[in-house]
């Protein structure tokens, strides 16, 4: 009689416990990350894959681009433009023997966290990462570091950086998003205010912070109770995965890391 499996577990869990339930025949909602590594990543798809006749859908909990903000934004931007989108995220400290840091248990920052913002701007762009370059703070940054600049590069030519910061101060606003396209610019400020500059029709939207929690969690029950396809397309969701592996390997490697979609 259950219809839809939640997975909010520590990260290192996500895939095992979503392959089971899609493996019963289960919608899953599965906090972000979906994965860890590309072998889980795999062995998630061939699940799918062999109960396509149970048609399970996998959502991620990808919540900030159901933000009235984001919808907002998503709205004034033509698709056909050619956009630098930049997220910063002022993430905070946490010490490195917190779980989250830990990379065979949290996966660290960028694979367990700043895959949220890979999710917003491929949800912007309208259109899948093709490359990752990834740099980090420090002279011999960690592969779990969590001061670092990730730069994407979209199918459609949009260019996107997320600076992933945990050195700033918690007096500034947590989360920024800034578009630039066509001689326009919108910022939005930590999901409470969104402001356009030269914009027909539209400058500013302010609203209690509001990241899409609900709104995702509304249509996902509906999409449950009548049918319909996944909230996120599931390609979406693997190319977000799979860019958020890219920045670890870009950062060991030196170089840009190619994905194949």
């Amino acid at each position: 009689e259950i219809g839809l499996v939640m997975i909010t577990t520590r990260h290192n869990l996500h895939a095992h416990m979503a392959i089971k339930a899609i493996g019963a025949g289960k919608h899953v909602f599965v906090e972000k990350p979906l994965a860890l590594n590309q072998e889980e990543l795999d062995e998630l798809v061939h699940c799918l894959n062999q109960h396509a006749s149970a048609n399970p859908t996998v959502t991620v909990g990808y919540n900030r681009r159901f933000s009235p903000h984001i919808q907002k934004i998503k709205s004034l931007v033509p698709s056909s433009s050619n956009k630098n989108l930049v997220a910063t995220m002022n993430a905070g400290f946490i010490p490195d023997n917190v779980w989250v840091q830990d990379m065979e248990v949290g996966g660290g920052r960028i694979i367990g966290e700043a895959c949220h913002y890979i999710d917003l701007l491929t949800f912007l762009s309208g259109s899948k990462v093709v490359a990752v370059c990834m740099n980090a703070l420090g002279t011999n940054p960690s592969i779990n570091t969590d001061n670092a600049s990730i730069m994407l590069k979209f199918q459609n030519g949009d260019h996107g950086v997320i600076n992933y910061f945990s050195n700033g101060s918690k007096s500034y606003s947590k989360e920024r998003l800034e578009l630039f396209f066509d001689g326009k610019t919108l910022i939005m400020d930590n999901f409470r205010a969104t402001k356009g500059y030269h914009i027909k029709g539209f400058k500013k939207l302010k609203t209690r912070q509001d990241k899409g929690h609900k709104n995702q969690f509304d249509l996902l029950v509906k999409r449950i109770k009548v049918g319909g396809p996944a909230l996120i397309p599931l390609d979406e969701i693997i190319n977000t995965t799979q860019a958020s592996f890219a920045a670890i390997s870009s950062l060991s490697q030196g170089k840009w890391i190619d994905i194949k979609n």
